[in-house]
This record gives C-alpha cells, structure tokens and sequence, in this order.
C-alpha cells in the first residue's frame, strides 16, 4: 500500500512531456527525475516528496516508446500513477520497470490535485482520504505483482528461475 499528495495532470500526457527529448542522454535515472514534467509543470520537481501518486487523464503516456518516462516519474519519487487509461507501450515500460500502475476512470476524473490519496495494490481499492471517496481498480494478476515486487522484470525473472533451481 502507498499514501501520498496527488498531482494531477489531464488527457494525453506524452512522454516528450513526462522527460523532454533534450534530456535522454541524461546519466542516470536520478539525473532524469531533475527535468521530470517540467515542460508541463515547472514546479513538480521542486515540490514532489518521496511517496506522492500521480493521477492522469486519458492515453498518459502516450507518444514515443523510450522507458526514460515512467523511470524519471518513479525516480523523481512518484510512488504509482493512476489514469483513466494508459498507452500500451507506456503501460508495459512501467510494468517492467517495476513501477506500478492503475487505470481507473472513475478515479482520474474524481481526484483533485492536492488531495491525499492511498492505493492498496492487493485489491485495487484506491482510497482519497481528501474526500472519503473510495474507487475500485483492477488489481495486478499475481505475476505482475511478482514483476513489481522484484523491481522489473529482469529481476523477477531471475528469482523465478532461483526457486525452479
């Protein structure tokens, strides 16, 4: 489970915006999470706490296929991003990165930036402590759980084949 402030952005949020192109050469993920939503929010990066959830319209994520988006989301300290939906490729980048995701309509329409919101991953109960609403995503099957639990892909497939060793 995660708690933290909301920032909210709205439909088709694409990656050029989540990190600009003119840093993709950028060293390290920490390096990336500095110029993370600055061409759409200039104060995120000063204002973003370890633990804070992003809530985004429709297709976030859209645009080019690079992972250097939900990595500089995650590292800037985005705990999950939750949107009415998702673009695939954005989707399965920030699945196997270990970064978790939820699509959930109800839920990006009805949260307000700002507000305090908690995200049960087990069950997919999305909780804004602002308001009291509570909303219901789908949760992760199991091996998606596993993937983000082990954070990526990578790694979760090398403790699987560990435990068939």
């Amino acid at each position: 489970m995660v708690q933290g402030k909301v920032f909210k952005y709205g439909d088709n949020v694409d990656t050029d915006v989540i990190i600009p192109a003119r840093y993709l050469n950028a060293p390290s993920p920490a390096e990336l999470a500095k110029h993370c939503m600055e061409d759409i929010d200039a104060d995120f990066v000063s204002n973003v706490k370890a633990g804070d959830i992003m809530v985004g319209g429709a297709n976030f994520g859209c645009g080019s296929s690079r992972e250097h988006a939900p990595i500089s989301i995650r590292a800037a300290g985005i705990s999950c991003v939750i949107a009415a939906s998702f673009a695939r490729i954005f989707y399965r980048n920030a699945i196997n990165i270990g970064f978790p995701i939820l699509e959930c309509p109800e839920a990006a329409e009805k949260i307000n930036a700002g507000d305090e919101v908690t995200v049960d991953f087990d069950t997919g109960v999305i909780t804004d402590l602002t308001t009291g609403e509570t909303f219901k995503a789908t949760a992760f099957p199991a091996f998606i759980n596993g993937i983000i639990e082990n954070g990526g892909l990578l790694p979760y497939l090398k403790a699987k084949q560990a435990k068939e060793n």
